[in-house]
């Protein structure tokens, strides 16, 4: 798989940029603030449409315009596919697929394949647990385009039943002074009827979509341990072995298929109840699980060393590289500005781990900052004019 074209309307720093791609390395070299990191964000964008660097599309379009479009050939065994995407921030995205619009834009996910190595990836390592959960479902999305309809679908259900939750909250405080009576009436006042009965509804959603989730994250950390495990050895063979275990607000004791994980999902909702009516939050489900990175007993998090952290998230890229690799299929990687947060051992290593890759793409402040092993095309980019010199 490799990109043969890429091109860009009002997207970010670009009123308009057309770029002719091939197989093999491609450097984009030019000092930092020139548009670099935006040409390989579009490119993500098509594969995941998310953005590594923010959380919602409105930055994606360039000042003063109404909407971004990117349009992006991309070349697998001989078949070409033009994808078409069209962002409008605060209303409905659009795609189209070779020129035809498709019913909803996430149809065109899994045509395009990426892994994106960028300094926001030390996130994973050393952030929260929302950036180890997004890691493994935008694998999922990658491997298994048919998540992107399961992450959404538990996304809304979570996202109702928080609103339902808060509602119950606030109307219980209201007449706290009140009987328990008096409480429904006025929860049923606010339009969600029956507090109880309509919890239900919403536990039954979120149990099923969450036990779908649950499911595949747990099937894929076990795919992931070993060739993370591999990847962090070759890039840090001195450290302690890196390891892997998912961390759960659900007990998986019971086994982890999905109807065993969808009726302890329910039960466990039951449990909480009250204090989530109390709180007006889900405290139980996939939204509120972590990845544990460790090195060696102790937890990366913390413990390990910059180089160290910045080996393990390079390692947790790697692994998605190898995982999809194997179902088929180079994905194409992209690499933004990451060799010069490497000292010159880790840089070696990881670039002779991707030269073998079909299409590496590169950003790079400096020429210097590209290693031996990946030189290749390259643009310059200056002042939001992108140009080819080899």
């Amino acid at each position: 798989m490799h990109v043969a074209n890429l091109s860009l309307t009002d997207f970010r720093s670009y009123d308009a940029v057309d770029l002719g791609l091939e197989p093999g390395v491609t450097a984009f070299v030019g000092p930092n603030g020139q548009g670099k990191t935006n040409l390989v964000e579009a490119l993500g964008y098509v594969a995941t449409q998310s953005s590594h660097r923010v959380a919602n599309d409105g930055p994606l379009v360039r000042q003063g315009a109404a909407r971004a479009i990117i349009r992006s050939v991309v070349v697998r065994e001989d078949r070409r596919a033009l994808i078409e995407l069209e962002i409008n921030p605060g209303k409905a995205n659009r795609a189209r697929l070779n020129r035809s619009p498709v019913s909803r834009p996430r149809d065109v996910v899994g045509l395009l394949r990426t892994v994106l190595f960028a300094p926001e990836d030390l996130a994973m390592v050393k952030g929260d647990p929302s950036e180890r959960r997004r890691y493994l479902d935008d694998l999922l999305v990658a491997r298994t385009p048919r998540f992107a309809g399961v992450r959404a679908d538990y996304d809304r259900v979570l996202k109702q039943r928080g609103a339902l939750l808060r509602t119950a909250a606030q109307a219980r405080r209201g007449g706290r002074s009140g009987r328990r009576a008096d409480n429904d009436a006025a929860f049923a006042a606010a339009g969600a009827g029956d507090p109880l009965s309509t919890l239900e509804v919403w536990d039954a959603h979120l149990a099923r979509h969450g036990a779908e989730l649950l499911a595949a994250r747990l099937e894929l950390v076990e795919a992931l341990r070993p060739l993370v495990a591999a990847s962090y050895a070759a890039l840090a063979p001195n450290s302690a072995p890196a390891a892997l275990e998912y961390r759960g607000t659900l007990s998986t004791e019971a086994g982890t298929d999905r109807a065993t994980l969808e009726e302890r999902l329910r039960a466990a909702l039951l449990e909480v109840r009250t204090s989530e009516i109390e709180r007006g939050v889900t405290l139980v489900g996939p939204h509120r699980d972590d990845l544990f990175l460790g090195l060696g007993e102790l937890p990366a998090r913390g413990y390990a060393s910059h180089g160290e952290s910045w080996s393990f998230a390079l390692a947790l890229r790697l692994a998605a590289y190898d995982l999809l690799r194997a179902d088929g299929g180079d994905p194409v990687l992209i690499l933004d500005d990451v060799f010069a947060e490497l000292d010159n051992q880790r840089r070696g290593r990881l670039a002779e781990i991707v030269a073998p890759a079909e299409q590496v793409l590169i950003t790079a402040a400096v020429a210097a900052d590209v290693p031996a092993e990946l030189v290749g095309a390259r643009f310059d980019v200056t002042e939001g004019s992108v140009h080819r010199v080899r």
